[in-house]
């Protein structure tokens, strides 16, 4: 099926599309000869215009706007068309021409009288004319009242329609609610019906223009619902659900006739029993971003949605801000504090001779007074930065035309420049800046659209980024890193303040310069108190194409991040709260303390992998290296025992384990593709097993079944039956089972009860094995990079991953959904248990402490000069035994109280 070429963006903003007619099109002016061919196509009817879509798709669409028809009617007997029957006749001063050839572009409006006729092959003119002459007559009135009379329209049109019920998905589900309902898009409203049930909500659209017909969602899906405001009023409402089996998360952004309607609909959602939402209290997620373990980016995404602003109105849009301040220098450091923005203060004070002359002109004014005469969120700004990405925005935002050349986003460093010096520009950034996800993709001229020419003769094209950058994905990425540096996660909360806190608005917002004109504050005018319709519709213009600010969602300074005073050898925390729902426990305070007993250093280059060899308590602690040796040292005598080489290629990997005939054999992984068995208490090595065809990358062991289970970069996870005393290993009789993959294998796990294996990839993908089947349970996509450790939790419910991209994520084990997800300074190498906590190695050294019931830090320890490799954990005996890079084998005693 051919993709729709309409959409209602090449509408005027908010403009509504009412149904469509399947036509032939001709056209009669001065040129034409009467024998010129009908032209196949569809004619759409819109609330201010009628759209001609052509069947080829390389000819433009026509647009007649209603407001510029001379004459509309069916056409007489006499006329020589009329012998065709059933033909409409529209006379217009102007008509406009999208899309040509599928490209877009500005649109080109013809400035000539032109007549069309419509032939319709199925429907009845005179079933379609008279809602035509309808809304011709509504184009005679102001724009106010012209929209209050389509609005009625539409009301009047749904409420003759009920939901068509033989849409639902159950015939025994039983109805709760129907009501009048919009869908909302950015720059786009939907009329339709909501159809509420005891295990769906339905939205069906009134048109067909929609990818299908009616969007089922399943209450159980549903993890959010939000209040949200629309065109200044309160009768939005955004539902969150994740759509199967895509596991992907969508958004249902509706608005109701009225805030009486919106609540209705709200309660009813939350009534229903199959609705359960993640419910996380607002001062949880401020403490979870003190402490480390949510994100700036994720954290200020959540705050702007607290403060109605969403992706789906361009006119409350989120918004972000500006970081870095050095946009011309061909090296940036990140650890300069003098390459950033002050966050202390609003775009407009940053840049003093500016503040100087906009204060002067604030003195002067008469009340209400505003320092800055335009917004740093608007619309137009939005759209400003979007351009290259979605055209069609601007075209629709824009009546069909592009900004000027010069006006253009053309260059961040110029973009920068102008919102310090110009004293009518103070925008701000927007989410696109720092999502690594979309690698940039907005600052591409990708379509290659024609823009036009600069004044100096430039041809516009992409976006051009800073001397530092690599690219827009470089780009993006580096600006994400500052977002996440050091220096503005310990100053972010001042910005928080200004565009969200309590000093947003009164005597504090005056304090800090960061008064806007009044219109744009929530609750400064109310729009139902206005009588006029053309004074109120002006006022609505007015505010929404200036920008709004945000709810405000805090009246006391926020909280500034936590700043962890790390001890090599002691660690306390202040952290988490862990709150119960019902009961609204208070705050617990935890201590964790960790105290060196011993440091080895005996290989040449990075630690690998650690065992150790348990009799009545820990006694011994092996390690393997890149330098291909094995050691094993002596906790009771505290020197090293053994020094042995097992290969002259690095060895990844070990693991050790007791035979049947109590004999204690470790096996090492080696970078030349073998399994190394070697007798601990002999000393000597007993077997080497070549059992893959690339290097081997990690072990794991299952003690009661007997097998030991090998990852490699030759993408398999192979398990083989261990070691018997006396008898060589022979491959083909040892092999148990082979379990492909997709890519490099970089790291396995087995849960507790050893039913369950996890192996990880070098493309950030997730394999779940049956240890009784050695069936493939799923596969999820956790990370888009190499994943460097995963964990099973203590029950085996759910996988807990570390990768590159210094994310922590938690993938459920029986849907294969993400459940968690939180983004750290360093790359995470290392995971392991103790007790309840979990102890996650860094490439810097540290060993971050994470509750997983509360989902916070409780605790950051530096413990080597560089990354962790190795991170080996004996709860029996309160040991914790880490390996680094920097060639150390370190014993300590933790306690947890």
């Amino acid at each position: 099926m051919e993709k729709e070429r309409f959409t209602m963006l090449l509408l005027e903003p908010g403009e509504i599309f009412f149904e469509d007619y399947s036509v032939q099109m001709k056209t009669l002016d001065s040129s034409s000869s009467e024998g010129e061919k009908w032209i196949d196509g569809r004619l759409k009817l819109c609330s201010k215009s009628l759209v001609f879509v052509n069947k080829d798709i390389n000819q433009p669409l026509i647009k007649i706007q209603l407001k510029e028809t001379i004459g509309i009617e069916q056409c007489k007997s006499n006329s020589v068309i009329a012998k065709y029957g059933n033909t409409l006749l529209v006379q217009c001063k102007q008509y406009v021409e999208m899309l040509e050839k599928n490209i877009p572009a500005p649109y080109k409006f013809i400035h000539e009288n032109a007549t069309f006729y419509f032939y319709f092959n199925y429907a009845k003119v005179d079933d379609c004319l008279p809602q035509m002459l309808q809304l011709i007559r509504a184009t005679t009135l102001p724009t106010a009242e012209q929209n209050a009379m389509i609005m009625a329209i539409v009301h009047s049109r749904q409420s003759r329609v009920s939901f068509d019920t033989s849409w639902l998905e159950d015939l025994y589900e039983q109805v709760v609610l129907e009501i009048q309902a919009n869908k909302v898009l950015p720059l786009v409203i939907n009329p339709g019906r909501i159809l509420l049930t005891t295990s769906r909500i339905y939205f069906q659209p009134y048109n067909n223009l929609d990818q299908h017909p009616v969007l089922k969602i399943q209450l159980k899906d549903i993890n959010n619902i939000i209040k949200r405001r629309f065109l200044l009023r309160q009768i939005g409402l955004e539902i969150k659900w994740l759509k199967q089996p895509e596991n992907k998360v969508e958004h249902l952004f509706i608005s109701l006739k009225s805030p009486n309607d919106r609540d209705v609909l709200y309660t009813s959602l939350l009534n229903q029993s199959a609705v359960s939402l993640e419910r996380v209290p607002q001062d949880q997620m401020t403490m979870r971003w003190q402490n480390g373990s949510l994100s700036n980016y994720d954290y200020l995404l959540y705050i702007n949605s607290l403060a109605d602003r969403t992706f789906h109105d361009l006119t409350q849009y989120p918004v972000m801000p500006w970081v870095i301040q050095d946009y011309v220098s061909c090296t940036l450091d990140l650890s300069d504090t003098s390459i950033y923005r002050d966050l202390s203060k609003p775009i407009g004070a940053l840049e003093e001779n500016r503040l100087e002359r906009l204060k002067e002109r604030y003195l002067e004014m008469s009340e209400p007074k505003f320092l800055y005469g335009s917004h740093y969120s608007a619309p137009g700004f939005v759209l400003f930065y979007l351009v290259r990405k979605y055209p069609q925005y601007m075209l629709c935002l824009q009546n069909g035309r592009f900004d000027h050349p010069d006006r253009m986003f053309n260059s961040v460093a110029d973009v920068w420049k102008n919102v310090l010096v110009n004293m009518s520009d103070f925008k701000e950034l927007i989410p696109e800046f720092y999502d690594t996800n979309n690698g940039g993709d907005f600052l591409v001229n990708s379509y290659g659209i024609d823009f036009g020419y600069r004044h100096d003769g430039t041809k516009i094209g992409d976006v051009q980024l800073p001397p530092w950058a690599n690219g827009p994905a470089h780009f993006i990425q580096v600006l994400r890193n500052a977002l996440e540096s050091d220096y503005v996660s310990q100053n972010l909360h001042c910005w928080i303040d200004l565009i969200f806190g309590y000093k947003q608005r009164g005597i504090e917002a005056e304090k800090a310069n960061n008064v806007f004109f009044h219109l744009c504050y929530e609750g400064a005018v109310d729009l139902d108190t206005i009588r006029d319709v053309n004074d109120r519709h002006g006022l609505e213009i007015q505010i929404m194409e200036f920008g709004q600010i945000p709810k405000q969602v805090f009246t006391l300074p926020h909280p500034k991040r936590s700043v962890s005073i790390l001890d090599k050898f002691h660690a306390e925390t202040v952290l988490t709260s862990i709150k119960n729902e019902t009961e609204n426990e208070n705050l617990i305070t935890k201590t964790f303390e960790l105290c060196e007993l011993m440091t080895f250093q005996s290989h040449k280059d990075s630690i690998n992998s650690i065992a150790v060899i348990i009799k009545e308590e820990i006694d011994e602690v092996i390690s393997v290296g890149q330098d291909g040796m094995l050691k094993l040292y002596s906790i009771k005598n505290k020197k090293l025992r053994r020094s042995v080489s097992l290969s002259s290629l690095p060895l990844s990997s070990c693991v050790s384990y007791y035979t049947s005939l109590h004999r204690n054999v470790l096996v090492a992984g080696s970078w030349d593709n073998s399994l190394i068995f070697y007798d601990i208490e002999f000393g000597r090595v007993i077997d080497v097993l070549p059992g893959h065809d690339d290097a081997i990358s990690c072990l794991a062991l299952s003690p009661s079944r007997q097998i030991i289970i090998s990852g490699s970069w030759d993408c398999t996870v192979k398990l083989w039956q261990s070691y018997i005393s006396g008898t060589k290993i022979k491959p083909a009789k040892c092999l148990i089972a082979q379990l492909d993959h997709d890519s490099k294998v970089t790291c396995i796990n087995i849960s507790r009860d050893e039913t369950l294996l996890v192996s990880g990839t070098d493309d950030g993908e997730i394999f779940l094995w049956n240890m009784d089947t050695y069936n493939l349970q799923l596969t999820v996509k956790a990370h888009t990079c190499k994943i460097n450790a995963m964990v099973f939790d203590q029950e085996g419910k759910s996988i807990i991953s570390c990768a590159q991209d210094k994310a922590l994520n938690i993938i459920d084990v029986c849907t294969s959904t993400r459940i968690y997800h939180t983004t750290l300074e360093h790359e995470l190498l290392t995971l392991s248990w103790f007790e309840t906590l979990l102890l996650i190695g860094d490439n810097n050294g540290n060993i971050n402490v994470w509750n997983q019931q509360g989902g916070i830090f409780i605790a950051k320890i530096r413990c080597h000069d560089g990354p962790i490799n190795a991170l080996l954990v004996s709860t029996e005996n309160n040991i914790i035994v880490t390996g680094g890079k920097d060639k150390k084998i370190i014993i300590w005693n933790c306690k947890k109280t």
